[in-house]
């Protein structure tokens, strides 16, 4: 029921039967931009005047890392942190299907029997205009609105007030092209990276900047260079989070050895241990390229002026907040 802590089942079979009936917003919602968040908000809007659960259901691994393995990183929100955004959204339930061979062998006749009508017994289903399923491609929103075992509801593409549709492809676009702010303009907050804080070489340290290392993962890669960012740090207290301003660095270390892609996150007066602890790490602005200098003591000098930078950055958003 609303208010509740977000619950995930990790196949539509393990969802409980006491629970049929609900409002489920369906789609990859990778990203859980404007958009996505406008379709989930209609969800929202119904399953509150029906007194029912509100459910997301989606699909791990994304369809497009199934049918092309070896493309590059490109997920937006893999699922931790997209479950996180959902969760924010006042979400009850979090269904994943497992996109593997098997499903994606189902036409769409019986993704809708088994899935939809067997497995949740969906009572509404709220899906954006676009949404295709089934093999091939086969069915689509018409098909969804023929069945009368459950209602359909189909919202129409939303956009910006500059009449630019919100869309996951535009975003990463942006990201590829060092532009964070435009990227934020189209999610309806900065761009997240999270994960696990590494153990590193501590070349920073040695420097006078310690940073925390990450591992991108599937996360798409924005442009390599620097950026301003807030991260967010886990306390270690029950959903509690510290917030800090920074200076990250993504790329493949130039001036050190150029071998290994790396996000080093460096957190303005902040001194403690973050070793294995969750970091979210918000890109805000983009400073400037990747650059080689000649040797550590130039590479020191620009990330002193990095840190000026991103300080006049984070002070400004902070001030017209």
């Amino acid at each position: 029921m609303c208010g509740q802590a977000l619950q995930i089942f990790r196949t539509p079979s393990d969802y409980p039967t006491d629970r049929r009936g609900a409002v489920i917003a369906l789609g990859n919602f990778d990203g859980l931009h404007r958009g996505h968040q406008t379709v989930i908000g209609q969800a929202a809007a119904l399953a509150h005047e029906h007194r029912v659960d509100l459910g997301v259901l989606t699909f791990e691994p994304h369809p497009r890392a199934f049918f092309r393995p070896d493309d590059p990183p490109f997920r937006l929100t893999p699922f931790t942190n997209k479950a996180h955004h959902i969760q924010a959204l006042g979400v009850d339930h979090l269904i994943s299907i497992p996109f593997d061979a098997a499903l994606s062998g189902l036409d769409a006749a019986e993704f809708v029997d088994r899935i939809l009508v067997s497995d949740l017994g969906i009572g509404t289903l709220v899906v954006g205009y676009d949404f295709k399923f089934g093999r091939g491609r086969g069915g689509d929103v018409e098909t969804l609105k023929a069945d009368r075992r459950f209602e359909t509801i189909v919202v129409d593409p939303a956009a910006s007030a500059t009449g630019e549709v919100y869309s996951s492809t535009k975003i990463r676009d942006y990201l590829a092209n060092g532009q964070p702010g435009q990227a934020a303009a189209l999610l309806g907050r900065p761009f997240e990276i999270d994960g696990t804080v590494l153990h590193g070489a501590e070349l920073g340290r040695t420097i006078g900047f310690p940073t925390a290392n990450l591992d991108l993962g599937e996360y798409v890669r924005p442009a390599y260079g620097v950026y301003a960012v807030r991260a967010g740090v886990e306390t270690g207290r029950m959903g509690e989070t510290v917030w800090c301003d920074g200076v990250a660095n993504l790329g493949m270390r130039p001036t050190v050895d150029g071998l290994n892609e790396k996000f080093e996150v460096h957190l303005f007066n902040f001194d403690r241990d973050l070793y294995d602890t969750q970091m979210r790490v918000a890109l805000i602005e983009f400073i400037r390229g990747e650059q080689k200098f000649d040797g550590l003591d130039e590479l020191k000098a620009q990330i002193e002026r990095d840190c000026q930078a991103a300080h006049v950055i984070l002070d400004t958003r902070a001030a017209g907040a």
